[in-house]
């Protein structure tokens, strides 16, 4: 079975961590040779190489310019009358809007869509990718295929968590230590840490007030992973930092940037705090901190649910910065506690997103 996925390559998130690790992976008896297609060069499709996968640049795409749109489809298309594939996957609605014309007249390749996201009718990019509704869907999360289904109720829907890649390298105390230090915390401070995208709905500003309430509380310190990579995130950056100042609590919160070692962090770190306010199609940084072995706080929405139970952390209501605030203060203070679900965390994200267990259902329902 020979299959092309389709990314955009321009960003780098939990899609293309999972795409990655699906590169990375070599399950024994599974007969999937994968190939991925981009858009745009960058940190993906050079991580993909690393890899030592193949990767296919179709040239770079802005719909505002739509020459660029119909010369990457018959660069695609070149490509699909050349060499044989079962199976194209387009991932997200941006790739499917530009590719899956393409594939579709292409008449041998399966086309299906990847869905890493709740469809929004509202949305322009929406409405473009979808004028042709998807035959077939994978979907992150139930809560995805939730939607999905009713948006399309006529499509083949096959839940598949993402795969992420296990823990290479453990950090040694000394290497934590250190880490710490370089960041900002001292050997005896409880390190709370958000890894995520810079977008409003993951919650910020909700940790912010959560940690504003426990400014009491001494020892601990709060990373944020994440920089931003589009205009609007850029503002949104803005707009927290000058919230951190305006709690009093500036000190105590480190912007930590674009990272490209986001296991170490969480390695480094004590808890991982998200508190979406929207929600969370999956959750790929759940799974990290639980690879790490530390405890998750984040709100009952979404596909956090389908992560994180009462073994592994801690779940509350979206929007209530008290109970978040509550949450945190039982972890920093109680050792123990934090420890106890910390332990749980990585057999539940192998459970829920070994590479090699996702790769073959994959290869199932590609095969069905």
């Amino acid at each position: 079975m020979r299959v092309l996925h389709l990314g955009s390559g321009n960003m780098y998130g939990g899609i293309e961590a999972m795409l990655v690790a699906m590169a990375s992976a070599r399950p024994a008896g599974i007969h999937l040779e994968q190939e991925f297609g981009v858009s745009f060069e960058g940190r993906f499709s050079s991580e993909l190489r690393s890899a030592s996968a193949r990767v296919h640049h179709f040239g770079e795409v802005r719909t505002s310019r739509p020459w660029t749109v119909v010369a990457a489809r018959q660069r695609l298309r070149r490509l699909l009358r050349k060499e044989q594939f079962d199976a194209v996957i387009c991932h997200a609605p941006w790739t499917f809007a530009i590719f899956g014309r393409a594939v579709g007249r292409s008449n041998h390749p399966d086309l299906i869509f990847w869905a890493h996201n709740r469809p929004e009718s509202d949305h322009w990019l929406d409405r473009w990718a979808f004028r042709r509704p998807p035959r077939r869907a994978i979907c992150n999360s139930k809560c995805t295929a939730e939607a999905l289904r009713q948006r399309f109720p006529d499509a083949k829907l096959r839940v598949i968590h993402p795969p992420v890649a296990p823990i290479k390298t453990l950090l040694t105390g000394e290497e934590r230590r250190q880490l710490r230090l370089s960041l900002g915390a001292a050997d005896r401070d409880v390190v709370i840490i958000q890894a995520s995208r810079l977008e409003r709905w993951k919650g910020h500003s909700v940790l912010l007030q959560a940690l504003a309430e426990i400014s009491d509380v001494p020892s601990w310190v709060c990373w944020i992973a994440g920089g931003p990579q589009q205009h609007t995130e850029k503002a949104y950056l803005d707009e927290i930092l000058q919230l951190a100042k305006s709690l009093g609590i500036a000190a105590r919160v480190h912007f930590l940037g674009q990272r490209s070692d986001v296991p170490k962090l969480m390695q480094a770190a004590d808890i991982h705090c998200q508190l979406n306010d929207g929600p969370e199609p999956f959750g790929v940084a759940f799974i990290e901190a639980l690879a790490a072995g530390i405890p998750v706080v984040t709100t009952a929405i979404g596909g956090a649910v389908e992560i994180v139970d009462s073994s592994c952390g801690i779940l509350i209501p979206p929007g209530d910065s008290r109970e978040a605030a509550a949450a945190l203060r039982a972890l920093i203070t109680n050792q123990e506690l934090r420890r106890r679900l910390g332990e749980a965390g990585p057999a539940r994200s192998r459970q829920l997103c070994d590479p090699s267990a996702r790769l073959r259902d994959l290869a199932e329902f590609l095969a069905s």
